[in-house]
């Protein structure tokens, strides 16, 4: 049978092709199409409907013909369609190009092709550590950041167990309570301080998500982010040990203005002391003829033994404020500090006129705290509310109230109330902040490093406006288990300065 009368069978079975399908000569002249294939047709290119097959055609219809065989999937583009054509042989001079529709076929793979390429590209340049590890923890595979990181190409970290890769101590409670999470959660993050290959001491922050099964919801496998967070944690420590050098330098200014007061403290007792000797002296001397005067020795003796013991709790005090070292956290008694503060305060606030009058809860607050540091924020809360109090004075004898009380959310509060000009709302919002001050010499450090050191407490210190025309600092501290219940009701302590 001949090309010719093959032609019209053949063009009646690509009519029923739903693919585009033309039949092509050895010169790559179209001896037929279908209606698929005319539907394709661009209309701006007129009848050259050779623009469906792909550019190279005629090398392809030659290469088919003359080796008698299928050339399959070459890739054509008709607007915005892609079609992968295959080039069948019908006999010597007649070939069938059959088309076929793959625009989402191969968008999809272009699409793959991308992400997997920026897949990679973030991978393998990405500073934190990401690793793939089975529900028991060992890796399953890594990103070649784990080289800088842990000193462990991915490679070797293939099958591996975290313990055996995250040396340090408490690591392996931490990894278990992680893993709890994880099948509670699903998402689990940790602090660790580990050992690198080479010794040294890192730590990682590491965030971790759990994949599950679809139906049973078990955990089939664990995706982790690891970052190293030395430098932070390296800064922090520097940032604390600067803040401590800071608070510091303050105890020392502080004691340095309270000179007179401290002075004024420590001159009772030794004036004390040196009358009792005195008095001792002469009954001693009397005692040879009057034996009953070694009674009133030994009386002042005591007493002398009695005030050495109270101003030597005075200077055991100053140490203690002057002391440098690491936040003590600790329970404390409050009332008890702030009986020791206002002592320490009273001689300053005598001298400008001012009455420190203490009104504290009948059963004592605890609370978790530094009490040096505590103090070191009472005494700078006073001292403020002195200076306000003078600024004032116009209106003749003052007095500041230091108060004590567990509120209705359980949150024990110190309150220290002047009876200064106060501030406005934006004065109150500016006092707090760092090198903030309306003094003319002051640094403006005192009520910012207070705050922090309350906030280092888990506390909040702030101020409002006083019904006596002044400011009521308070230092809110939230509940704790160590803290004895108290009601809300106060009753003024007998510290009140005359």
């Amino acid at each position: 049978m001949t090309p010719t009368t093959k032609t019209p069978k053949i063009n009646a079975l690509l009519d029923s092709d739903p693919q585009p399908a033309l039949l092509v000569d050895s010169q790559l002249q179209i001896q037929g199409l279908n209606s698929a294939a005319q539907a394709l047709v661009p209309t701006s290119i007129g009848s050259t409907r050779k623009h469906l097959l792909p550019v190279n055609s005629a090398a392809l219809v030659q290469s088919a013909l003359s080796q008698g065989r299928a050339i399959e999937n070459v890739e054509a583009r008709v607007g915005d369609r892609i079609l992968l054509w295959t080039f069948i042989p019908v006999d010597a001079a007649l070939l069938l190009a059959r088309g076929r529709d793959a625009t989402e076929e191969v968008t999809r793979q272009q699409q793959a092709v991308r992400s997997n390429r920026l897949y990679r590209l973030i991978t393998e340049n990405t500073t934190d550590l990401i690793s793939r590890h089975a529900p028991d923890g060992r890796f399953i595979d890594a990103t070649p950041a784990s080289w800088r990181l842990l000193g462990f190409w991915p490679e070797e970290l293939r099958g591996k167990a975290l313990e055996e890769i995250f040396e340090g101590e408490n690591v392996a409670e931490q990894l278990a309570i992680a893993r709890h999470r994880l099948r509670e959660d699903g998402y689990a993050t940790m602090t660790l301080e580990i050992t690198h290959r080479n010794g040294n001491r890192r730590w990682f922050e590491i965030a971790s998500r759990a994949i599950r099964e679809t139906y049973t919801g078990a955990v089939v496998e664990v995706i982790s982010v690891s970052r190293d967070i030395t430098a932070r944690v390296e800064s922090e420590e520097q940032n604390r040990l600067l803040a401590d050098e800071l608070a510091h330098t303050a105890r020392l200014a502080t004691l340095g203005e309270l000179a007179s007061s401290i002075a004024h403290e420590m001159n009772q007792p030794l004036a004390s002391i040196v009358n009792f000797a005195s008095a001792s002296q002469r009954f001693l001397r009397e005692a040879r003829h009057q034996p009953d005067r070694l009674a009133k020795v030994d009386d002042g003796l005591q007493k002398i033994v009695h005030h050495a013991n109270r101003a030597s709790e005075v200077i055991k005090r100053l140490r203690a404020f002057l002391r440098k070292g690491q936040k003590r956290m600790a329970p404390i008694a409050l009332n008890a500090v702030i009986s020791d503060v206002v002592r320490l305060c009273h001689w300053e606030a005598e001298k400008n006129g001012v009455r420190l009058r203490e009104h504290l809860a009948a059963d004592t607050p605890v609370i978790n705290a530094d009490p040096v540091l505590l103090e070191q924020v009472l005494i700078n809360l006073i001292r403020n509310g002195i200076e306000a109090n003078v600024e004032a004075s116009s209106r003749g004898p003052s007095r500041i109230t230091i108060s004590t009380c567990i509120n209705e959310q359980q949150e024990t509060l110190i309150q220290v109330t002047d009876e200064g000009t106060g501030l406005d709302d934006e004065g109150i919002r500016q006092m707090f902040q760092p090198f903030y001050t309306s003094k003319p010499k002051g640094l403006g450090l005192g009520l910012s490093m207070s705050r922090s050191i309350i906030e280092g407490f888990g506390g909040f210190l702030d101020a409002v406006p006083a019904s006596t025309g002044g400011l009521s600092l308070i230092c809110r501290f939230p509940p704790n288990q160590h803290r004895q219940g108290c009601n809300r009701n106060t009753t003024p302590s007998s510290g009140e300065t005359p």
